[in-house]
């Protein structure tokens, strides 16, 4: 995708040629928190989202307190600090940030920039137990503001970025649907087989409960939010500090999301002996070995079975969303003998290699198109300062 840059440059010639002010955020817009919703009634499905202190919605209900076209940040948990784009009518949560710009921002302006800052703001988090973010922490972010024709000249380029991903990542997610209906058919022939607690064949441990001081290089260190990266962190701690552990990954093992604003039970089968350093929001299943293969785990707790076996120790009313550490080991888990298990995950991950062979080009292209964003938006965004001296 080639950008022309000469509208932009031509405008900005015009209109700001000595540069432009730079002022605290909280003078052009407007921040606060949400309402809180009582999770009983909330439910899976529903006209509203209710956004909350996570990525995902916490759930759907019939009301809403927000418009459409609209800014949050996440305030508090694993999360605290991303920044989303509410894309329809919502109930904010009282653990997120609603922004709101007054007459000489555009909005869509606003949301690039404080995007361009997410990374900042989840550096600011603070706490020892549940990690949180600070208004003045974004209220004292300094942004340019250009006349509104440059802004809405810069929303106009960004925007045919964000909109190419979204198209990219909708064709992936239809992708991903349609591996989990068949996954789910296979694993449904299981239901007749005797089910026995997941404690009674693995061994169930969390990460540190301490927001960790974080560094430079070391050990990676990961969340909820790594689940599908594992090893694509960017977070790292101290080997001091990983020396504390009394439990390490290893092999065979399983993390698998506890606390989270978003989907509680999805997981991740550790492949490689590296170090990694984790956090309480993540729960590590150790299976035996000789009854319980680690991938056929994954499946079964990221099927609708494993779903519902969770959900009945699901701490609903939490916030954010969790299940205790404990409680994951008493939910009852379908296990037909191990070379059966073997055959079952033989044939989904030919699938799910199926499936991401159809995608194969999918991925790689939003993971670039993303860099491509992120590139122009620092560019377009980092402008001169206008000072009274010039």
């Amino acid at each position: 995708m080639v950008i022309n840059m000469s509208s932009i440059k031509q405008l900005i010639q015009e209109l700001c040629p000595d540069g432009v002010s730079y002022v605290e955020l909280e003078t052009v817009c407007q921040i606060s928190k949400g309402v809180q919703f009582n999770k009983k009634n909330m439910h899976d499905v529903g006209s509203y989202p209710v956004i909350n202190g996570g990525i995902n919605p916490s759930g759907y209900i019939e009301q809403y307190n927000q418009d459409k076209h609209t800014i949050t940040i996440s305030q508090g948990g694993a999360s605290a600090g991303y920044v989303n784009w509410i894309e329809t009518k919502f109930w904010a949560g009282a653990h997120c940030y609603i922004l709101k710009p007054k007459e000489n921002v555009n909005n869509r302006y606003l949301f690039h920039f404080i995007k361009s800052k997410e990374y900042k703001l989840q550096e600011c988090q603070y706490g020892a137990g549940i990690p949180a973010l600070a208004k003045s922490t974004i209220s004292t972010l300094e942004i340019p503001v250009p006349p509104l024709p440059v802004q809405r000249e810069i929303v106009r380029i960004l925007d045919n970025f964000t909109e190419h991903t979204a198209e990219l990542t909708a064709e992936l997610t239809a992708r991903k649907k349609q591996y989990e209906y068949y996954r789910d058919i296979l694993l449904k022939s299981l239901k007749e087989i005797k089910s026995v607690k997941l404690n009674s064949v693995c061994e169930v441990y969390d990460g540190t409960h301490q927001t960790p001081k974080y560094t430079k290089n070391g050990v990676p260190f990961v969340s909820v939010e790594n689940i599908d990266d594992l090893y694509g962190t960017t977070k790292f701690i101290s080997n001091e500090d990983y020396l504390k552990y009394k439990i390490r990954p290893r092999i065979g093992d399983v993390f698998m999301t506890r606390i989270t604003a978003g989907i509680i039970g999805r997981c991740a089968v550790i492949d490689r002996n590296d170090d990694l350093a984790y956090y309480v929001s993540l729960a590590l299943l150790r299976p035996n070995q000789s009854v319980l293969d680690s991938k056929y785990l994954k499946y079964y707790l990221e099927s609708r079975w494993g779903r519902r076996e969770l959900a009945k120790r699901i701490l609903w009313d939490a916030t954010p969303t969790k299940i205790n550490k404990d409680d994951i080991g008493k939910i009852y888990i379908s296990i037909p003998p191990i070379d059966v298990q073997k055959r079952l995950v033989l044939v989904l991950d030919n699938f799910e290699t199926l499936c991401n062979d159809l995608t194969s080009g999918l991925p790689a292209e939003i993971k670039a198109r993303q860099k491509q964003y992120e590139y122009y938006r620092d560019k377009l965004l980092n402008f001169p300062e206008y000072t009274k001296q010039r």
